[in-house]
């Protein structure tokens, strides 16, 4: 029977065993305070197998690789309060286990799905409520006054916890802080520090790379190449930093081809996150078609799918985020967007209103409610959301277009025209900015021949895009170049189908007395949209228009016994019934 050693021969033969493995690689992390390990022998090293023997029945010892595996980064950010950061690496990690099934054993897959799940619970966080010691009540203090909006005095009880004593939740909670108050260089600084202390924190990274993403993506790479040259399995890390890097500097192109080769050729194919990124970067770049069929490919449907007039797919979309919680602000937005289209623009307002009190940083509630000020003729009100927008999210072309149609809606045009230019100097010359700066131009008369200018520059970059296409109709419809704008119209019109383009054709052929096709372009313009309101106003003046040639020849017929002029008021009123009853039944205003 073998011997077991005492608690003192234990301790002796311990330290003996340490330093005669440490050379070697490993790290001694075994003190008196820990649990007692698993037996000696069921440790991995031959050297310390050898040297024991079958003397030794049992050991306290703890003896480990040098290395961290990923699962072990993962495990210490959710130990430190990481919880966005776990969630956002564990969704990719599990995508690649789910393109790769021997890529983790069982048992870390497990671990893996465990950790997501427990990221995605910890928006409230109950854990640590039966802990609390001082500088976990001042976490919870700031978390108060955050939900309070007094984000000083949430700034002032973190800043007064010692930089040594800080965790990684305190830090990252300082650099959102710090962020939302504009503060550049205090924000970063916690970031860095929770990327010291968590390499993989991913949304550290991205919280970085939104301010000056090109003058600090090359001390971020620096900061996490260790890690990507350490841990298997990582080399997309550096791809992932520099995709995102071109979305905060608003190079969609560029980074829609970063992701679309993550996407595809590495093992992070059909994750939902790059996904969504994928969507909303189609959405930016005017290609709502794509961003639809990326929503859908991650299985969810987005707002967004109001531009192609779905109205019913958003307010299904809405229920299903209702059912899984109420606490965020997607619901209300997907809600929102609902009634904002369907003209209830006081019901509009209250569900952005509602957003952002979940979440005051959401850039889509912001344009939610402020175009529904606008619409609502508050003008002064919606400038201000748009320009908090534009503070939060500084490469969206969409909350530049809300601020400079407050602008226009105003007459404040040379208010329009200076952000109009800085949009075009800040985000490059491309299709959309192009176009942006011209619609400021048409609104004054002396910058006609500028704004036909600058459209045809849009559409040379991007002949289908719809806005310059509009714009440029537009121009052509003051100029009386009906022919020209039909030949525009059927060429965009070519290669996609849009309710839009589709009743401005109708219109123009109109001007041409080309009624019936008219008529075929109003119908399908409505077939795509049923809520389009000046597809129907276009059908119902050319309905007015007939409706006295028909009078005349049933005067003709009736041979002037009046019986024409009494049915002509007669049509009018069932005429003026039957486009009320249309009017209530698609919910115009």
């Amino acid at each position: 029977m073998a011997k077991t050693l005492s608690l003192p021969g234990r301790f002796f033969l311990l330290r003996h065993l340490n330093s005669y493995l440490y050379p070697r690689g490993w790290s001694r992390v075994w003190t008196r305070k820990t649990p007692a390990p698993p037996p000696f022998w069921n440790l991995p090293h031959p050297r310390l197998r050898s040297a024991l023997g079958s003397s030794v029945s049992c050991c306290w010892a703890a003896l480990s690789p040098g290395r961290m595996s990923v699962i072990d980064h993962v495990r210490d950010m959710a130990a430190a309060g990481l919880h966005s950061n776990v969630r956002l690496l564990s969704s990719l990690l599990l995508t690649m286990s789910n393109n790769n099934p021997e890529l983790f054993s069982p048992s870390q897959k497990y671990q893996l799905l465990v950790y997501h799940a427990d990221s995605l619970f910890h928006d409230k966080e109950y854990r640590n409520a039966c802990l609390p010691s001082e500088i976990e009540v001042k976490y919870k203090m700031a978390e108060c006054y955050t939900m309070l909006k007094l984000d000083k005095d949430a700034i002032a009880i973190l800043d007064g916890i010692p930089s040594r004593q800080r965790t990684p939740k305190i830090n990252m909670m300082l650099a959102n802080l710090y962020k939302k108050a504009g503060q550049e260089r205090p924000s970063v600084t916690s970031y860095k520090e929770v990327l010291r202390q968590c390499p993989l924190a991913l949304d550290a990274i991205l919280g970085i790379e939104s301010f000056l993403p090109v003058a600090w993506g090359a001390e971020v790479a620096s900061m996490t190449m260790n890690v990507i040259q350490t841990v298997p399995n990582l080399d997309w890390l550096s791809v992932w930093i520099k995709a995102y890097a071109f979305v905060h500097t608003g190079d969609n192109s560029r980074a829609i081809n970063t992701i679309c080769s993550l996407e595809k050729k590495s093992l992070l194919r059909d994750n939902v996150d790059l996904l969504g990124s994928l969507a909303d970067l189609y959405f930016r770049a005017g290609d709502s078609k794509n961003s639809v069929l990326k929503f859908e490919q991650a299985q969810m449907l987005d707002p967004y799918l109001i531009k192609e007039g779905r109205l019913e797919d958003v307010e299904n979309l809405g229920c299903r985020l209702f059912n899984i919680s109420d606490q965020h602000a997607e619901p209300w937005v997907v809600s929102g967007c609902h009634s904002f289209y369907s003209k209830r623009y006081s019901r509009a307002l209250y569900l952005g209103a509602k957003a952002i009190q979940l979440n005051s940083n959401s850039v889509q509630a912001l344009l939610l409610k402020g175009a529904a000020l606008r619409n609502m003729g508050r003008v002064q009100e919606a400038i201000i959301h748009f320009r908090e927008a534009i503070r939060l999210a500084p490469c969206r072309l969409d909350c530049y277009e809300g601020l400079i149609e407050c602008y226009l809606a105003s007459n404040s045009i040379r208010e329009a025209m200076v952000m109009a230019n800085n949009v075009y100097k800040t985000l490059g010359a491309n299709a959309q900015t192009l176009t942006l700066l011209a619609t400021v131009c048409l609104e004054d008369p002396v910058t006609q021949e500028k704004a036909k200018t600058l459209l045809d520059k849009a559409l040379a970059q991007r002949p289908d895009y719809v806005k310059a296409v509009v714009k440029k109709a537009e121009l052509l419809s003051r100029e009386q170049k009906y022919e020209d704008g039909i030949a525009l119209l059927r060429n965009a019109l070519a290669n996609q189908s849009d309710c839009v383009l589709h009743r401005i054709l109708g219109d123009f052929l109109v001007a041409v007395n080309e009624y019936q096709e008219a008529m075929d372009q109003y119908s399908i313009a409505l077939s795509l949209d049923p809520n389009d309101q000046k597809s129907l106003e276009g059908m119902q003046k050319m309905e007015k228009e007939e409706s006295p040639t028909d009078a005349t020849q049933e005067e003709d017929v009736d041979d002037m016994e009046g019986s024409g002029e009494e049915g002509d008021l007669e049509g009018s009123d069932s005429e003026a019934a039957q486009w009320a009853d249309q009017e209530q039944w698609f919910g115009m205003q």
